[in-house]
């Protein structure tokens, strides 16, 4: 069975809106379009390359999907190119409510059992990636839908935005898989595994070290 990857660029504040540009996503008048260009890295450029090893399908919401779909076509020449022909070959899937037309290369769109669709994929490709996605991320963590959850946290605060667990979500345990690794302007690499159960609790007060 295959993994599927969430892969997510955050403020320490949990803002994962428009991480790329200020033309990504302006929902809400948001002002912040385009807050990681500034914070990117030697080392956390070679994260996300890394992560990419061995990735066999995208699988992305509506919104994030037409933004590549306008990009990444024509940037196989250009600085990105490596990256541009990995996601120009790559089969992609879209989770949609609505009949849509895909015109980038190798896309689908999921069928209305979005859930059923998702699992299907688990059996047809080995490392799947969502890729911002915030609104279908949503679905994925309610649904337990997910194996790896790769965060790429930010060092700045910015208030209004999309967040990442802006609904809240389904109490889950989570595994830390790889050493944390913050890169020179501060951005911290979190890799994890789902696990399984629910948090469980404690008493601090009881036993050796209780007030």
């Amino acid at each position: 069975m295959g993994l599927i990857h969430i892969d997510l660029f955050t403020t320490l504040d949990g803002v994962a809106q428009a991480p790329g540009g200020p033309e990504e996503d302006p929902d809400g008048g948001f002002a912040f379009g385009g807050w990681q260009a500034p914070l990117i890295d030697a080392v956390d450029g070679e994260q996300v390359a890394a992560g990419m090893v061995g990735m066999d399908a995208l699988l992305l919401g509506r919104r994030t999907y037409d933004i590549f779909a306008a990009y990444w076509p024509h940037e196989e020449r250009g600085a990105d190119g490596q990256i541009a022909r990995l996601f120009n070959r790559l089969p992609k899937y879209v989770a949609s409510r609505q009949a849509r037309t895909l015109d980038w290369a190798n896309s689908t769109q999921l069928g209305a059992d979005v859930t059923a669709a998702v699992r299907e994929l688990r059996d047809r490709h080995e490392s799947i990636h969502v890729i911002g996605s915030l609104d279908f991320v949503q679905t994925l963590l309610a649904e337990r839908l997910f194996d790896r959850l790769n965060l790429w946290v930010y060092p700045i605060l910015l208030g209004g935005g999309k967040k990442v667990f802006a609904d809240g979500v389904v109490p889950t345990n989570l595994e830390l898989i790889e050493p944390v690794v913050a890169s020179p302007k501060g951005a911290v690499m979190q890799r994890y595994a789902l696990a399984d159960g629910t948090p469980s609790v404690g008493d601090m007060s009881a036993g050796e070290g209780g007030r």
